[in-house]
């Protein structure tokens, strides 16, 4: 019977197939809507929903075709189809936004359909004509508010539509203006009392456009929602609702901050305190929110993120740190309430893990805003009198309190970490905790041990007293949770001898064992994640040695249980798993002469010193690829994703090394793009260390020499790498940088004048100009030919008309030296330049005196690519004036020409 089933099934789906061809949508709907109800297979059944959609898009029931394409990309989350239909009923219900990410999807997908490019660009321009056509009308904002407002209101797709709607007017300044005139903030702080989560975010992505870069409004805004209001909503269960308030508060800080930056003079200094007022009062609301017990885990989160971006300066350059200092005045208690809360401890603070990670981080950022040791020995002292008060007087509680906020302190300002440690009483707590019998405790007092044993201040008192202890523990604890701390203590306190790996405290051959314990304790999902997450720690130190690399990509559960983890809500995991990562991949920065020329010669073959056998290239490739294999780079870009503090400088600088290395075999690229590589790198490449946005762009102009950029970097995001490439150009760089960033740019400048325009808003031409002065031949070629492309731009060819520049005569000569590839590069700059700029065709003979025996040269070349590049050059000019032509014609050029004319080789 089972067969008998399938077969009408499918005969069904025939049929349905055939109808549709023929035109009949709705008799194809009915035969696919059968076939569905006879259909078991999950494959079978998410074709029928795609077909299905197709049938309702040509019926215009777009609400029904969105939900049958959402069931089949259910099924499977890469069915192109299903995305495209999906995008076609989501843009006639007019959820743009929406539509537009279904068809990114579409184009990374399959980045050589030129359907789906097309179809981007123009609901790109349709995005543009309907904001347009709405800012005309103000009886729409009144429209969109009442349908919003009306509880009566049941149509869903209505309120969805008229909330989106709002959301897309705001984005634009006559929109938001439209809005912030008719009455719309006392609209939207109503919708945000409703305490419906889709309204409430309607209301607060609105806002975000209302006060985006408009300081006044911001502050008309703020009065009339009140800080109190925007804090509740902050700390509220709802995480997108909570993540959507933390947005707008952060584009209100922006907002307000502008009007401080700005040295006003005269009758605006009132104003200029209002906004600091404005700040003031937010922050302390945040600050409040911190310890307000009924405030949700990730609302506090959220606090402790918009503390980091907006507290500290942004620049050493700013020289008033008086917010850090207020702050610090104001809320460095209730800061340090967080980073001391013990999870699961009665009456605690709901937190998250990331909180303390979060806290550390603030607390870091906050000391180093200090800028004399007086403001300095403050800090210190508020720190002091906050651990004494829990350590003196509360019993056990009060001691694992205070031992917390050690940690927490020396995972951030460690300076501060290491004075509370001093305090009498403090670190023999720790030691004597550690052989607690209560996990809970144990577990508190060896991470405040681990972290004070990363700090070599402390280390030589720790390595007498903790080692034996650690080992003692590792040893003989019956708690997994326990021991795999006690490995990532003893791991580190084996490296703090220096960067050559050896485990000291242990005989050979045990850095072995402990990798293949912590592979199985990374491995084991009944341990929970957080006991897990010490698991990579230890790794990141085990992993120096070549041996444990090399046995760690073997392991292809451990790397995607790793991987796993890197994706995960515990984002406080990240910098030990982009350590592991930089160890396995090589990428740290090696010890050894830098002769760059010399590097550039070998291109991209680097040369990696004499080390362990297992570390030389050819151990790193296989380990390269079998990461790739694992899935290293979907767990990336999953780790840059994240808006979180654990996400610090240094931890994306390791990172972008991965990528670099990851991106060192051509062929790889195209792999490492499909999986979200070359979205990642962008971020990375405009924020961090210098060293890590340089190896960041570095891997984003490897992928661009090597692939199809616009396929590579579907949409706007093309534009978006100019000025990682365009950095690459510094003097600093090294040589090989500066050639691989020439190489990328000469792509770009190749696809179209958009690209081009966004070059030269850059600065980057004096810079490729530069570059065509080099001595090296590799870097004045790649110059030259990124300058060919250039020379498509009016501006550019405006250049080489310019009085006193030697550009097209360098052109010239260029077009005559012995090497091909340069001749060809600066000879098609010429027939460029001649086409479309013709001025310039009577410039060439008062360049250099040489200039006819270089185009007949080029005429007599054996290769026809020069041949033909002369013959373009001499036909401009001759087109070009009189004079020129006669100049030419008396020369032997005439006869050359008849000769070549004659060639039937070479049509």
């Amino acid at each position: 019977a089972g067969v008998g089933r399938q077969v009408t099934a499918e005969q069904l789906r025939a049929r349905g197939n055939a109808l549709f061809q023929a035109g009949d949508h709705g008799a194809a709907l009915a035969a696919y809507t059968e076939a569905l109800s006879l259909s078991d297979a999950v494959s079978e059944r998410a074709v029928l929903h795609r077909n299905r959609a197709a049938c309702y898009l040509k019926l215009e029931d777009y609400a029904k075709a969105e939900a049958d394409a959402t069931k089949a990309i259910e099924a499977d989350g890469r069915d192109v189809k299903a995305l495209f239909r999906r995008s076609q009923a989501l843009q006639q219900l007019g959820r743009l936004d929406q539509a537009v990410s279904d068809l990114q999807r579409c184009v990374s997908l399959e980045p050589r359909n030129k359907a789906f490019q097309e179809a981007l660009r123009a609901l790109g321009s349709s995005m543009h004509e309907k904001m347009k056509t709405m800012s005309c009308t103000d009886s729409k904002v009144e429209q969109m508010f009442q349908i919003l407002l009306d509880l009566g209101e049941k149509d869903e797709d209505k309120k969805q539509k008229a909330a989106q709607n709002l959301i897309v007017l705001a984005r634009e300044e006559a929109g938001a203006e439209k809005i912030f005139q008719s009455d719309g903030v006392r609209l939207l702080t109503q919708l945000l009392d409703t305490a419906k989560a889709d309204l409430m975010l309607a209301a607060l992505r609105t806002l975000v456009g209302l006060c985006s870069g408009h300081r006044s409004r911001t502050m008309a805004i703020l009065a009339e929602v009140g800080a109190p209001r925007l804090s509740a909503v902050l700390g509220v269960e709802h995480e997108q609702v909570s993540l959507a308030a933390c947005n707008l508060l952060h584009v209100m800080f922006d907002s307000l901050k502008e009007g401080l930056q700005k040295d006003f003079r005269g009758k605006e200094d009132a104003v200029v305190l209002d906004s600091s007022r404005d700040l003031k009062l937010l922050i302390k609301h945040l600050l409040e929110l911190l310890v307000l017990e009924g405030a949700s885990a990730h609302g506090r989160d959220n606090a402790l993120n918009l503390l980091i971006k907006v507290v500290p300066r942004k620049s050493p350059k700013e020289t008033n740190n008086s917010l850090t200092l207020w702050v610090i005045d104001q809320g460095l208690k209730k800061i340090l309430e967080v980073g001391s809360t013990v999870c699961g401890s009665s009456g605690s603070l709901p937190v998250t893990e990331n909180s303390r990670m979060s806290t550390s981080v603030l607390l870091s950022k906050l000391y180093e805003d200090l800028k004399c040791d007086a403001e300095r020995e403050n800090f210190h002292h508020l720190c002091e009198d906050y651990v004494r008060s829990w350590f003196e007087g509360h019993e056990l509680p009060g001691k694992l309190r205070a031992i917390q906020t050690v940690s927490c302190l020396l995972q951030g300002p460690s300076d501060a970490g290491n004075r509370v440690l001093e305090l009498e009483g403090i670190m023999d707590s720790v030691l004597s905790l550690c052989a607690s019998v209560c996990e809970a405790h144990q577990l508190v007092a060896v991470e405040a041990l681990i972290h004070a044993a990363d700090k070599a201040k402390r280390a030589s008192f720790i390595t007498a007293n903790g080692v034996s202890l650690l080992k003692e523990i590792y040893k003989h604890s019956e708690r997994d949770s326990i021991r795999i701390r006690a490995l990532v203590g003893l791991c580190k306190l084996g490296s703090a001898g220096g960067t050559d790996f050896s485990m000291k405290q242990f005989a050979e051959g045990s850095t072995m064992k402990l990798a293949k314990q912590c592979r199985k304790w990374l491995c084991n999902e009944a341990i929970d994640a957080g006991t897990r997450r010490w698991a990579v720690e230890g790794l990141a130190y085990l992993t120096f040695d070549a041996d444990v690399k090399e046995e760690f990509v073997e392991d292809k559960a451990a790397m995607q249980a790793m991987f796993h983890l890197a994706k995960s809500e515990d984002r406080s995991v990240l910098y030990a798993v982009a350590s592991t990562l930089v160890n396995c991949t090589n990428s740290y920065d090696h010890e050894e002469p830098d002769p760059q020329m010399l590097e550039l010669a070998k291109y991209a073959k680097q040369h990696i010193p004499e080390q362990h056998p297992k570390d030389k290239p050819e151990f790193v490739k296989r380990r390269v690829r079998k990461l790739l294999t694992a899935g290293v780079v979907s767990a990336l870009a999953c780790m840059v994703k994240s808006e979180n503090p654990a996400l610090t400088n240094s931890c994306r600088e390791l990172i972008s090394r991965v990528f670099l290395a990851l991106v060192e075999e051509a062929e790889d690229r195209g792999g490492v793009v499909a999986q979200g590589g070359g979205k990642a790198l962008i971020p990375l490449s405009l924020e961090g260390t210098e060293v890590g946005q340089t190896k960041a762009a570095q891997a984003l102009a490897k992928i661009t020499i090597t692939s199809n950029p616009e396929m590579a970097f579907p949409g706007e995001r093309i534009y978006e790498v100019v000025r990682p490439l365009v950095s690459l150009l510094h003097l600093q760089r090294t040589g090989l940088e500066n050639f691989e960033g020439l190489m990328a740019l000469t792509n770009l400048a190749g696809i179209s004048e958009r690209l081009r325009q966004k070059i030269l808003k850059e600065r980057a031409v004096p810079m490729i100009e530069g570059y065509m002065f080099e001595e090296h031949e590799l870097i004045r070629l790649a110059a030259t030919e990124c300058m060919c492309n250039m020379a498509m731009s009016k501006e550019v060819q405006e250049l080489f008309l310019a009085e006193g520049s030697d550009r097209l005569k360098l052109m010239v000569l260029y077009s005559g030296e012995e090497d091909e590839k340069l001749r060809r590069a600066a000879s098609g700059t010429l027939a460029m330049l001649t086409s479309l700029h013709p001025p310039i065709c009577k410039r060439i003979p008062q360049v250099t005196v040489h200039w006819l025996e270089i185009l007949q040269a080029l005429l007599l070349s054996p290769s026809a690519e020069l041949q033909h590049r002369g013959a373009v050059v001499v036909m401009n000019m001759m087109a070009s004036e009189r004079e020129v032509a006669e100049q030419l014609i008396a020369s032997e050029m005439l006869e050359i020409l008849s000769v070549l004319a004659k060639d039937k080789d070479k049509p």
